[in-house]
């Protein structure tokens, strides 16, 4: 759909989207290897089903098992469903999105007919008026488990009951539902307070043979199958050996860490991982994530700053073998690079959702003594134009 202001590439052969993206990178860090001196090809974007050389690639679908709806109010008190249009808040009604899990955009626009029938108002964004504001919805990949948050702009629901009796027969899949309070003037789609109205706490996904629990406001990837992908790339790179201290930062709920430590574990080798997040919710995730795989004995994480552990780290010269970063979209900071060199980890794995940031970032680090290895471009969200990497990097020995 045109107006959709999600999947902008949609109707452009999938093979053409991969080489797309495989010129932008080599565009944006093609003058970093020149002052560098870095002789490194950058690998081929890895695409779901293959590479741009693997020749005609089929269009990719259903991949995302995370989805969301806005609403807003309607006619006769109805409630508006769907997706925003392109650089707008007017939402566009859907029956179905291609790239969404099979089943997500109808669980929504059920939550929106649950919602009319127990006459609890959309809210209206220009009055301010009404309580239903969104809903996000994740499915399971490898478990038939769902978790929905319903979004409201206060904590009172009219005829709450009767919704989350009405919201719990849309499907079995939904095994939480939660309420997120969001009462402010903004973009964000998610409050600080979250509450479990139905369900079990938390849902439950696996990822490279680990079991992962998702609380409501947890992170964890839309695209679980590529997810897979670019965690081989990266736990790959950090080569884990015998004795090996990983210090996985900005680890949200523990996923990379725990799937690198595991991995280690079957390979054999004792490692031990240490987690820094500063979302304490994350962090306490991550805890239970490891004694859900057995690894609480090999992990341990620490709610707090990441640059400022960092620097607390290099100031007491703590040991770290491999540092693996996967920061927002902002990148990380000159303060946490410059500890990250002075601890000085045999490699360093840096993840981004953001290659720009990263590409400064990467000459930050280039400076200290670290020398670029690989980047790899993997294909997260196909039909758009970001891109994801994956880089190691070694330290240069004197």
């Amino acid at each position: 759909m045109r107006e959709c202001g999600g999947c902008e590439h949609l109707g452009l052969p999938y093979r053409k989207q991969l080489a797309r993206k495989q010129a932008a990178m080599e565009e944006l860090f093609g003058p970093l290897f020149e002052r560098t001196g870095w002789d490194i090809a950058i690998d081929p974007v890895v695409g779901m089903g293959g590479t741009a050389a693997a020749g005609k690639l089929p269009s990719p679908r259903g991949f995302r098992h995370k989805a969301t709806t806005p609403f807003a109010p309607g006619p006769h008190g109805q409630v508006r469903c769907g997706l925003f249009a392109r650089g707008t808040h007017q939402i566009i009604e859907i029956p179905g999105c291609p790239v969404e899990a099979p089943g997500a955009r109808e669980i929504l626009t059920e939550v929106a007919r649950a919602a009319e029938a127990c006459r609890v108002p959309a809210y209206d964004e220009d009055t301010r008026r009404g309580h239903l504001r969104y809903a996000v919805l994740r499915l399971g990949w490898r478990t038939d488990e769902g978790l929905l948050t319903v979004v409201t702009a206060q904590g009172d629901v009219p005829r709450r009951e009767e919704f989350i009796e009405r919201l719990q027969g849309i499907s079995p899949r939904l095994t939480t539902i939660a309420q997120n309070v969001n009462p402010r003037v903004t973009n964000a789609i998610l409050g600080s307070e979250t509450r479990i109205w139905a369900g079990a706490p938390r849902m439950r996904d696996r990822l490279l043979g680990c079991t992962f629990e998702i609380s409501p406001g947890a992170f964890y990837q839309t695209n679980p199958d590529q997810t897979e992908t670019l965690y081989r790339i990266a736990i790959e790179g950090m080569d884990l050996q015998e004795g090996d201290v990983l210090l996985d930062a900005y680890c949200g709920s523990g996923t990379i860490g725990l799937c690198a430590l595991r991995d280690a574990v079957d390979r054999g080798v004792g490692a031990r991982l240490i987690g820094v997040e500063r979302n304490a919710a994350g962090i306490e995730d991550a805890r239970r994530n490891a004694e859900v795989n057995g690894l609480a004995g090999q992990a341990s994480f620490i709610a707090e700053d990441a640059t400022a552990h960092l620097r607390r780290a290099a100031e007491r010269s703590e040991r770290v073998d491999v540092l693996a970063l996967d920061p927002p979209r902002a990148g990380s900071t000159p303060e946490f690079l410059a500890a990250a060199v002075a601890l000085a980890p045999r490699r360093i794995v840096y993840i981004s959702c953001n290659p720009v940031t990263q590409e400064r970032d990467l000459a930050e680090l280039a400076r200290g003594g670290y020398r670029l290895e690989r980047l790899t471009p993997v294909d997260m969200f196909p039909h758009t134009a970001h891109v994801e990497t994956v880089v190691l990097m070694s330290r240069v020995k004197d």
